[in-house]
C-alpha cells in the first residue's frame, strides 16, 4: 500500500495519532517551528514588499532533513500543524522544505480522538495562503518595532533591553494603573447598620441606604454619631417587602482566555502554565484501555460555539446522571462577539464519557485541576438553570430608610458541578426570616462603621488578560505570552497574585509615551489586531497594510531619534549614600535588573544590590554574611547575576574569588560529599544542582528539605506536594 508521511508539531501528538492511523503513516514532529527570521539582524527587506528571510532555526537541521528525506519516500505528505496561525507558518515552512515536485494537504485536528483524526484525515484541504500572510504580517511587524526601537532603550538605559509591540500596551495598562493607585485620594466615609429583631425573636441585620427618600452618605464619625444618636428611641417599621424570582443562565464553555482567567483565581496558575497543560490535555494522554486520547478540543479558540455532537452527548449525560430535572428543555446556544474568529469550536472535553474521576489515576495533580474545570464548565454550560428568590426588605425609621436584602436558592441547576466567581452577581447570600409589611421590630443594637475609598485595584495576571480581551489587544495564541514576557523581562513583578511595574518597567514606560505614543497607543493596537484579522481572512493586502504602518512608524522613530539625543542615559538620583566615598548612589538599570553605583564613578566603583519595597521605595539589600573566602580571607556575600544569585568577596575587585549560592544542604547521592546550590539556567529558570557538578549531575527543582531519608539514610529530602520525597537514585522514598 501506499505510504504518507503526517508532519505535526508536537511529538506527544505522534503516539495517540499513530494509534488511529496504523503502519500506512509515518509521523514526524517539527517540535514547533523549523524557521524564522534570523535574530542578528531585521531580516526583512522594507524596500521589496517586506520579503522576510526565514532560516531554519539552530538545531532544526536535523529535523529538517529528516522531513525531506520522508518526503521523497511518501506517496503522500500530510501537513498537520496547529489549527492557527501560529501552526499554518509550520505549514507553508514544511512544504518549502519538501521541495515544489510534491504535492501537501493541510489536514486541521481540532480533537485528537479517533473520529476526529480519521474526519480530518479523509476530508484534507489546502494550505491557507491567508493566514500564513497574517501570521507573517504580525511577526515582521513585531519585529520592525523590536528591532529598532530597543538600540535606542540600549543606549539611554541598558544594553540588552527590549520592547515589544503589543507587550509594551500590557506594561502600559500596568503602569498607568499603578498611576492611578498612587493618585488615588482616600476618602473617609461611614456605614451605619442596625440589628433589629422581630416579635418572634429572630434576628437580623438592616443598612442604612436613604434619608428623606433620597441616597444617604455619611462622611465623617460626627455625622455618623448625630444620626446615631437620633434612631434612639425611634420605631422602626417595616415599609415594604420586594421578592423577586430570578433564573441565572450558564456561562458558555471555555474560551482560551476564560480558561486562562478561572484557572488563575480557582487553581492559581499562570497563563503559560495553564496552556502548556491544555496543550498536553488536547495532544493525547494515555487513559488506560482508552489509550492515548486527546482529552479537550483545540485550546486556543475565541468561540462558544459547540458542535452539536457534543451537546447530544451532554444532554445524554445529565439526563442520565442529575436526572431530568437538571436538563433544559432545549440546548442552550451561546453568541459570539463580533470579533471571534469561530475558526474552532469553545474548549471542551472530547469525550464526556471520560469523567474527571475516571481519569484521575492517569492525570498528574495539575492536569487533573485543569481537566475538571473544563469539564465541569462544558457540562454545566448545558444544565438547567439556577433559580433564586431574593429578599428586599425596608425599614422605616424618622426619616431614615434601612434595606435587608437576602437572597435564598430554589434550585441549583448548574451551580451542582460548576459556579464561576461572580456568579452570584454580588447577591447577599443571608437567608432572612419571614416577615410581613407593617410589622414593628425592636431596635437592638446600632453598629456605625468607618470605611475608606478604596484606589483601582492592581492588576491581577487574570483581570490583565481580560482586559487586553475587553479592548482588543492580543488574540487567544498571544494572552499568555504577553504577560509571560513583561515578568522575563524584569518590567513587572509579581506578588501575592498582583502585577506591579518595576522601577526599570517605569522607565521604559516612561520613555516609550514620550516618544513613541502611537505604537503604545491601546486604540492603535486594537486596530492592528482587527486588521490582522481581516487579513486572515483574505479582506486586505498583507503588504499594503505593513507599508502603511511602516511609513507611520519611521516618522515616530526619526522623531524619537532626535527628541532622545540631548536625553541624558537613564539613571536615578537616590538618598542613599555610598559606604565607601560619601557620596549619593544611583539608581541603574539592566535586563537583569535593578542596581546601585556610586555617583562618583568612576573613581569609586561601589555598586549595590538593591529591592524595592511594596510603596515603590529603594533599599539596599542587605549583604549579610555567608561564609568566608579561601582565597583571601574575606566575606563571602550575596549578588546576583546573569545566571540568578552566586556568593562573592566582599573585597572585590582586589580580590575575584566567586562561589555559587549554597544552600546548606548536603548532595542526597550516595558518597557525594557536595553541596546543594542554587544555579538558574539561561531561560532564567531556577534550579538545585551539586556544587560538585560535572562530576556529579543531581539537578532538581524540588525545594530541599531536613533530613536524613528513614529509608536509604540520604542527608537531605525535598519537598513533594508539601510531604518529603527522597530523590536519591534507587530509592524515591515518599511520605505518606
Amino acid at each position: 500500500m501506499d505510504k504518507s508521511l503526517l508532519v505535526v508539531e508536537s511529538p506527544t501528538k505522534v503516539k495517540t495519532l499513530s494509534k488511529f492511523l496504523g503502519k500506512n503513516y509515518v509521523i514526524k514532529a517539527t517540535v514547533g517551528h523549523i524557521k524564522d527570521l534570523p535574530k542578528s539582524k531585521l531580516g526583512v527587506d522594507t524596500e521589496k514588499d517586506f520579503a522576510p528571510q526565514f532560516l531554519v532555526l539552530k538545531g532544526k537541521s536535523k529535523i529538517v532533513n529528516e522531513i525531506k528525506k520522508l518526503g521523497k519516500e511518501a506517496d503522500r505528505i500530510y501537513i498537520g500543524s496547529d489549527p492557527d496561525r501560529e501552526g499554518e507558518a509550520i505549514a507553508f515552512h514544511v512544504a518549502e522544505v519538501v521541495g515544489k515536485g510534491k504535492e501537501v494537504e493541510r489536514v486541521l485536528f481540532h480533537e485528537i480522538t479517533k473520529k476526529g483524526v480519521l474526519d480530518a484525515m479523509q476530508n484534507p484541504t489546502s494550505l491557507d495562503q491567508a493566514k500564513y500572510n497574517a501570521q507573517k504580517a504580525r511577526r515582521i511587524l513585531d519585529r520592525l518595532v523590536g528591532y529598532k526601537i530597543s538600540p535606542l532603550l540600549w543606549e539611554k538605559v541598558s544594553y540588552g533591553l527590549s520592547a515589544g509591540r503589543v507587550q509594551s500596551v500590557a506594561l502600559r495598562l500596568v503602569c498607568d494603573r499603578e498611576e492611578e493607585i498612587d493618585a488615588f485620594v482616600k476618602e473617609e466615609y461611614w456605614v451605619i447598620d442596625v440589628e433589629l429583631e422581630l416579635p418572634s425573636g429572630e434576628r437580623f441585620t438592616a443598612t442604612l441606604e436613604k434619608k428623606n427618600g433620597e441616597k444617604i452618605r455619611i462622611p465623617s464619625e460626627e455625622e455618623a454619631k448625630k444620626i446615631s444618636d437620633a434612631l434612639q428611641g425611634k420605631e422602626f417599621v417595616i415599609d415594604n417587602i420586594e421578592e423577586k424570582e430570578k433564573k441565572v443562565f450558564p456561562q458558555p464553555a471555555f474560551i482560551t482566555s476564560r480558561m486562562q482567567q478561572e484557572a488563575s483565581r480557582k487553581l492559581r496558575f499562570s497563563p503559560k502554565k495553564t496552556m502548556m497543560l491544555a496543550q498536553k490535555l488536547y495532544e493525547g494522554i494515555d487513559v488506560g484501555e482508552e489509550g492515548p486520547t486527546g482529552l479537550i478540543t483545540y485550546m486556543r479558540t475565541d468561540s462558544v460555539r459547540i458542535s452539536n455532537e457534543a451537546i447530544f452527548a451532554a444532554r445524554h449525560y445529565i439526563e442520565g446522571s442529575f436526572g431530568k430535572t437538571y436538563l433544559p428543555a432545549k440546548p442552550h446556544f451561546f453568541k459570539n462577539k463580533k470579533t471571534a474568529q469561530d475558526a474552532h469550536e469553545a474548549i471542551r472535553p472530547t469525550l464526556v464519557h471520560l469523567t474527571p474521576e475516571r481519569v484521575k489515576p492517569y492525570l498528574d495533580k495539575d492536569l487533573f485541576s485543569l481537566y475538571d474545570l473544563i469539564w465541569k464548565r462544558f457540562l454545566a454550560s448545558q444544565m438547567e438553570q439556577k433559580k433564586v428568590k431574593t429578599k428586599a426588605i425596608d425599614i422605616k425609621a424618622a426619616d431614615f430608610t434601612f434595606v435587608a436584602r437576602g437572597s435564598e436558592t430554589l434550585f441549583d441547576g448548574f451551580t451542582r458541578i460548576y459556579e464561576e466567581e461572580g456568579d452570584d452577581n454580588g447577591e447577599d447570600k443571608t437567608r432572612l426570616p419571614e416577615m410581613t409589611a407593617g410589622q414593628r421590630l425592636s431596635l437592638v443594637d446600632i453598629l456605625p462603621e468607618q470605611r475608606f475609598t478604596g484606589p483601582p485595584p492592581r492588576y491581577t495576571e487574570a483581570s490583565l488578560i481580560r482586559t487586553l480581551e475587553m479592548k482588543g489587544i492580543g488574540r487567544p495564541s498571544t494572552y499568555a505570552t504577553i504577560v509571560t514576557t513583561v515578568q522575563d523581562r524584569s518590567y513587572v513583578r509579581k506578588e501575592k497574585m498582583k502585577l506591579f511595574p518595576t522601577s526599570l518597567g517605569k522607565t521604559i514606560n516612561k520613555l516609550l509615551k514620550e516618544f513613541f505614543p502611537l505604537v503604545l497607543d491601546i486604540g492603535f493596537t486594537a486596530m492592528m489586531e482587527e486588521i490582522l484579522d481581516l487579513i486572515e481572512d483574505g479582506k486586505k493586502d498583507w503588504v499594503k497594510q505593513l507599508q502603511r504602518f511602516n511609513t507611520a512608524f519611521e516618522k515616530e522613530l526619526n522623531s524619537a531619534k532626535e527628541g532622545m539625543v540631548s536625553l541624558k542615559k537613564e539613571e536615578r538620583e537616590t538618598d542613599i549614600i555610598c559606604d565607601k566615598c560619601g557620596k549619593k548612589m544611583l539608581l541603574r538599570w539592566s535586563k537583569n535588573g535593578e542596581y546601585l553605583v556610586c555617583s562618583g564613578k568612576p573613581e569609586c566603583k561601589n555598586k549595590k544590590n538593591v529591592r524595592t519595597e511594596e510603596d515603590g521605595t529603594i533599599a539596599v539589600a542587605e549583604e549579610e554574611v555567608k561564609g568566608t573566602c579561601s582565597e583571601c580571607g574575606g566575606n563571602l556575600i550575596e549578588k546576583r547575576g546573569k545566571f540568578g544569585r552566586f556568593l562573592a568577596c566582599s573585597n572585590y575587585p582586589a580580590c575575584k574569588h566567586t562561589e555559587p549560592y549554597s544552600l546548606g544542604f548536603d548532595c542526597p547521592e550516595e558518597g557525594c560529599s557536595g553541596k546543594l546550590v542554587e544555579r538558574t539556567s539561561k531561560k532564567k529558570k531556577r534550579f538545585i544542582a551539586c556544587s560538585r557538578y560535572p562530576d556529579c549531575t543531581f539537578a532538581t527543582n524540588r525545594d530541599p528539605a531536613e533530613g536524613p531519608c528513614p529509608s536509604c539514610g540520604a542527608p537531605t529530602l525535598f519537598t513533594y506536594r508539601t510531604k518529603p520525597l527522597c530523590l536519591r537514585k534507587g530509592c524515591g522514598w515518599k511520605s505518606k
